[in-house]
């Protein structure tokens, strides 16, 4: 069964298109970099995988139920850009309550949990409540909850935001290895040399993906030699194919008013 499968959706914010008819499916052990700049809609197209965002058009699948579906949600493992934790509580509380939430047992957790939160080299602060983390410790602590789970599929929306490199290096070694387990990791970017990455990437850009594949494809299709400059190439053939089809437009209309 294909995880996930997204079927010619739209969202529309007062009547301003912000995803365009997108199709995708996403397979099992593949990691799947969704990628363009900041307001490109990819934060939006992880709500609408979630059920946490309308959709005007389209269809969202997750391991065969229609989403929005509640009980879909333990299947999968999250990183939003804000996050959702509870500052009441130490690091390790949040690991505990979330893992719970994910139906992971008390000595599967320990192990699970120790071992995420040495990828985000968080072991020292655990027991310090989150009153007294950093916006980036923070962070951290959100992306090792999502590496910590069973779910089959991991959605992880600007994980590495303010990580510096090493820290970073090692969280790619963790997700490599986790899809290597069979599961389906999608992840948002727009850090392009990320891209090289992954397994597939998708170019999202005015709320159309300009292009999907391979890093190794993408590149080929443009012939360029990075991703960064097939996202440009791509995006300027959008912009001549918009502009072409404008122009047919104004013409066509202008034929008619001299009728």
């Amino acid at each position: 069964m294909t995880p996930v499968s997204v079927e010619n959706i739209t969202v529309k914010f007062d009547n301003i298109i912000v995803l365009d008819h997108l199709s995708v499916d996403l397979q099992s052990g593949e990691i799947v970099g969704l990628i363009g700049p900041s307001g490109a809609g990819k934060s939006t197209f992880i709500n609408a995988l979630l059920g946490m965002q309308k959709l005007d058009t389209g269809s969202v699948k997750i391991f065969g139920q229609t989403i929005p579906n509640r009980e879909i949600l333990e299947k999968i493992g999250f990183t939003g850009q804000s996050d959702a934790l509870f500052t009441e509580l130490t690091g390790q509380q949040n690991l505990d309550f979330f893992g719970a939430l994910q139906g992971i047992s008390k000595k599967e957790l320990k192990e699970k949990s120790a071992k995420a939160t040495k990828t985000v080299n968080l072991t020292a602060d655990l027991n310090k409540p989150l009153s007294a983390y950093s916006g980036g410790m923070k962070r951290r602590l959100s992306l090792a909850i999502a590496l910590q789970t069973n779910a089959p599929l991991v959605l992880l929306d600007e994980p590495t935001v303010g990580i510096d490199p090493e820290l970073r290096r090692d969280i790619w070694a963790e997700l490599r290895k986790q899809a290597a387990s069979n599961k389906a990791i999608l992840i948002t970017t727009h850090v392009m040399d990320e891209a090289e990455k992954c397994d597939k990437v998708l170019l999202l850009r005015d709320g159309h993906f300009v292009a999907q594949g391979s890093p190794a494809e993408i590149k080929a299709k443009y012939g360029v030699a990075t991703i960064e400059e097939a996202f440009i190439k791509a995006g300027s053939a959008q912009l001549s194919e918009s502009s072409g089809a404008e122009n047919k437009t104004s013409q066509e209309d202008a034929k008619e008013v001299s009728r």
